[in-house]
């Protein structure tokens, strides 16, 4: 069996990675979370939930996507940039914002693909143009982002 093959597949996933979103530790145990229909009376308690999950979530979008990883290179980097290109803080704010919503879109990217390639295995037209629609939609915010920080940029070097 390959590293890419579950146990009981008789082939690996062609696309696989190194992320099996079924193994124990990926999510909080069944018995912490409230049942359907209970109102938890512990509101930190959900809150604390949530945010482990969505560390979790951040943890392993950068351990199996290339590109999230680039992509938290640049906010990293965008953040004191933006502090250099313009004084004003609501512009500071969208500069940084417009890198944070790329990093959005890909991961709503991955989770598609992810899922899509646990629905079905096979190589299917359909879920072949799924896939290239969250893509597209990485390249439209990647364009956002380009071309705030290409304005913000004209306008700090006096351009415009």
């Amino acid at each position: 069996m390959s590293s890419e093959q579950e146990p009981g597949q008789a082939y690996p996933r062609r696309g696989a990675s190194k992320l099996d979103l079924a193994r124990d530790g990926d999510r909080l145990r069944e018995d912490t979370i409230v049942a359907p229909g209970r109102h938890s009376s512990h509101s930190m308690e959900r809150l604390l939930r949530a945010a482990i999950n969505t560390w979790r979530g951040l943890r392993a979008a950068a351990r199996s996507e290339e590109a999230f990883r680039q992509e938290l290179i640049a906010l990293v980097v965008a953040i004191p940039v933006a502090f250099l290109v313009t004084e004003e803080a609501w512009k500071r704010l969208a500069l940084i914002a417009v890198v944070a919503f790329v990093l959005v879109v890909e991961l709503l990217n991955t989770a598609i693909e992810k899922l899509a390639d646990r629905v079905n295995l096979a190589v299917d037209p359909q879920i072949g143009r799924v896939k290239d629609m969250g893509s597209a939609a990485v390249g439209l915010a990647l364009l956002i982002a380009g071309m705030a920080w290409l304005l913000a940029l004209a306008e700090r070097f006096g351009l415009i």
